[in-house]
């Protein structure tokens, strides 16, 4: 049988208005590089090796905290989680999502849900290893049936 994994790019299409947002926050607060700018879009590299693909244009604005749990979520990875969640908390950026989970959840401009964890970390639990998070309370934090 023919395998799949998870690639190192990503791309999303947001509205053109979250542009100067999207470049603080992934660039200024993460520490993100762009590798390529034009008119219409910005590649950006994240890391050693994951790229974000950023498409502008007029699109509805889905960063709606009500939407937000029908997304993908994405997770970053940080060698200080603590100094990361300080900064990620305090650039005035993004939504803090309230999940009952030990992790920080948030919003990032442009309407992605992220999970920041750490870089050395036991994310057994997230692999279906081990005990984690209750879902019944997940659900009832976010509104969900």
């Amino acid at each position: 049988m023919a395998k799949v994994i998870f690639g190192n790019h990503a791309s999303v299409l947001v509205p053109r208005k979250d542009r100067d947002n999207i470049r603080k926050f992934y660039c200024d607060i993460l520490g993100g590089q762009i590798t390529k700018a034009e008119p219409e879009r910005d590649f950006l590299r994240l890391g050693d090796n994951f790229y974000i693909g950023f498409l502008y244009g007029d699109v509805a604005d889905e960063s709606d905290f009500l939407r937000s749990f029908r997304s993908i979520w994405l997770e970053i990875k940080s060698d200080n989680v603590g100094e990361m969640s300080r900064k990620i908390l305090e650039c005035g950026l993004v939504g803090k999502l309230e999940v009952p989970d030990p992790h920080l959840y948030f919003q990032a401009p442009g309407g992605q849900c992220l999970r920041l964890v750490g870089i050395d970390e036991d994310l057994s639990f997230y692999e279906g290893i081990g005990a984690g998070i209750d879902v019944t309370k997940v659900k009832e934090a976010i509104g969900a049936k």
